[in-house]
């Protein structure tokens, strides 16, 4: 639990910014799982400056995670600067190479000369299969390194090699480097609907009488994501304090997302979903289309901005419009019902609001928001929010209200 675990991220695309680099964090998760974090995170381009980041992380780290750099070009130097900084020769490993040749010959490829040197290895490391590319990893145990002690994963740069490798060859390894018992770890709980700080209020002082509870928060537009790392039991005690306060906000536990959890209570119940939505421009929808397996679920999205919209798709009714404004309590309804009533779904969910910068009044200034939810057989039932956010900021948060309005009607619950 207390190894200092470094990533060094390797690639001259990652720094010019025509990369996106999301291994730190991908990585910086699956550690988490572990009960496990990252210490520090550098990235480096690729050549010579990789022998120098390398060499500074290992005198200072129990464990040093790099990706990329394994290529067969030139600049590819992440097993040469692994090698020289451990004082480690650097030998061809037969098999890896023989894999390598047999990667080309099932693909009736020649394999290039370059390609001979993705089979160096440090003398005494394990070689890591890679079934989804040409370049093995490297476990490099401490116990190998003539300085400081430092187990070494050298790990392809590509996604689809990097992941499976990580996840194949490398938390057993972890686990045993750091004494960790098979059940120990992090449970994740999602919520919406609380404030960070009302969050804290309610539960944080009970969570650190816990023995032995680690809690970490991450708030976002609209969610609050709780870690709760240590033993199984205290990850449990901790758990039931925060579900004994706030089990009507909580999302999920274990990563999911609004949106999965959704359609997931939506399929389990048999429950067709129709969306009405104005100020979000089909957000809400994109969301639960998102997930594998919302054709189950989701029947209709209707995109209703303009009053005509609202009036001719959903049969809102005229003087509704006139008389109350598109972001009223009646509209809202009335989009709710209709999208019911025309889809033939079982739930139905609408929107509408004012996203800004203008369109707001006094009495309706910028951030005002109506969403209503209708349901089959049951009575409509509709709410004002108000969020005073900039546009991206607020069609995130609403779409996210709008989604917690249908788990909650699905599960029962009172709407916020």
């Amino acid at each position: 639990m207390g190894m200092h675990i470094e990533v060094v991220n390797t690639g001259t695309e990652l720094l010019l910014g025509t990369t996106l680099n999301s291994h730190g964090a991908w990585i910086g998760q699956r550690l988490m799982e572990q009960g496990l974090r990252v210490a520090r995170q550098t990235t480096v381009p690729d050549g010579e400056a990789v022998k120098q980041a390398l060499a500074e992380a290992i005198e200072r780290s129990d464990v040093l995670i790099v990706t990329g750099g394994l290529g067969p070009t030139s600049d590819d130097l992440t097993r040469e600067a692994t090698a020289e900084a451990m004082g480690i020769e650097l030998i061809e490993d037969e098999h890896a190479l023989r894999v390598i040749e047999r990667f080309f010959a099932n693909r009736g490829r020649p394999m290039a000369e370059g390609n001979r040197k993705q089979a160096l290895t440090p003398c005494g490391a394990e070689v890591l299969p890679n079934p989804n590319g040409t370049a093995p990893g490297v476990y490099v145990p401490p116990r190998l390194g003539k300085g400081s002690p430092c187990a070494v994963f050298l790990l392809p740069g590509p996604p689809n090699e990097l992941y499976p490798m990580y996840q194949a060859e490398v938390p057993h390894r972890l686990a045993a480097l750091a004494n960790l018992d098979a059940d120990s770890g992090m449970h994740e709980m999602k919520f919406t609907g609380i404030g960070e700080s009302d969050f804290h209020d309610g539960v944080d002082q009970k969570l650190h009488q816990v023995a032995g509870l680690e809690i970490g928060y991450c708030a976002r537009p609209g969610e609050l994501d709780l870690r709760l790392i240590g033993s199984p039991e205290a990850r449990e005690k901790g758990r039931a304090i925060v579900l004994a306060e706030y089990a009507d906000e909580c999302i999920s536990e274990g990563g999911t997302s609004l949106e999965e959890t959704v359609v997931q209570l939506l399929t389990d119940q048999g429950l067709k979903l129709a969306l009405a939505e104005s100020c979000t421009g089909g957000l809400v929808a994109s969301r639960v289309t998102d997930v594998p397996g919302a054709s189950v679920v989701l029947t209709h999205g209707f995109v209703t901005y303009a009053n005509e919209a609202k009036r001719d798709v959903l049969g809102v009714p005229q003087g509704f419009l006139e008389d109350y404004g598109a972001v009223s309590e009646e509209v809202a309804r009335a989009m709710a019902e209709g999208a019911l009533n025309v889809s033939g779904a079982d739930v139905a969910a609408a929107v509408t609001g004012i996203a800004g910068p203008g369109g707001g009044s006094e009495e309706k200034p910028v951030g005002t928001v109506w969403i209503s939810v209708a349901r089959k057989g049951s009575k409509t039932i509709a709410y004002k929010a108000f969020k005073p956010w900039g546009r991206d900021v607020f069609k995130m948060v609403v779409s996210q209200l709008v989604l917690d309005s249908v788990r909650r009607v699905a599960m029962n619950l009172p709407l916020a």
